[in-house]
């Protein structure tokens, strides 16, 4: 049992990260559809490594740079593969009108004028809004980017609770994950959330739930009524604008409680 779970964690962190991994570790589809349990944990590894590195460099440069060092950071660790999913929903929704036609669009490889835009708007908003949080309180930015991390993969993983996978084809990224989730996968994602929280010293901090679960619920409808459902790069974009929603949220309810 313990064996199998290891070979799972694994996986999780063999598929979401670029972080090396044993060479005995394959790609069994039945493994990786488990995985899913441990996609918030992979949000405290990466977000561990990202507050580590904001930490270590706020004594030698300013806010701005490390945040973006930080972020350089986030995107080796990942491959950018969350932001690559943003990128061709930006691309696919921009420039189709059909769900076949979002869907070839979505599929390639290339990035386009909407993915491009897109992901500048997005790093924009992220590195706004840490530096904020950096000049206000570097432990309030530190606990921010963690929980920003897992909480935006659990909202990734919520919609894979809640929604149906929309491609039918083989060629699609998240075949693998695309099963239907099972309640005891959803709720062990969801512990991963608990420490996260408790790492503030104030309940308001829960709030910021609410915006994100907000978001969460307009792009599983809107991604439904488009597509009929969710696909890989759904997910992916999913979880960075619930990522930025969370930095937001947070910051909002620094400059209001002064936790």
């Amino acid at each position: 049992m313990m064996k199998k779970e290891i070979n799972i964690f694994f996986t999780a962190l063999m598929f979401y990260t670029r972080i090396p991994c044993p060479h005995w570790i394959d790609h069994s589809p039945d493994y990786l559809n488990q995985a899913t349990r441990y996609f918030p944990l992979i949000g405290w590894i990466v977000g561990l490594a990202v507050a580590a590195n904001i930490y270590l460099l706020s004594f030698v440069f300013t806010p701005l740079i490390c945040i973006i060092l930080s972020l350089i950071i986030s995107v080796l660790i990942t491959g950018a593969f969350h932001e690559d999913g943003l990128a061709d929903v930006c691309d696919g929704f921009g420039g189709g009108w059909t769900k076949e036609k979002i869907l070839e669009i979505m599929k390639d490889s290339r990035v386009g004028a909407f993915g491009a835009i897109g992901l500048l708007l997005a790093f924009m908003l992220k590195i706004a809004t840490l530096t904020a949080l950096l000049e206000n309180n570097l432990w309030f930015c530190l606990k921010t980017v963690l929980l920003a991390h897992v909480s935006s993969r659990f909202m990734a993983v919520t919609v894979m609770f809640t929604h149906q996978y929309a491609r039918e084809d083989a060629t699609a990224k998240a075949k693998p994950i695309a099963q239907e989730l099972s309640l005891t996968n959803f709720l062990l994602s969801a512990i991963w959330l608990i420490p996260a929280f408790l790492l503030f010293e104030n309940y308001w901090i829960l709030a910021v739930l609410i915006p994100m679960y907000c978001m969460k619920i307009y792009l599983a409808y809107f991604f439904h009524r488009w597509l009929g459902g969710y696909t890989g790069d759904c997910l992916g974009a999913t979880q960075q604008l619930t990522e930025i929603v969370c930095l937001l949220a947070c910051l909002a309810v620094w400059n209001v409680f002064a936790l």
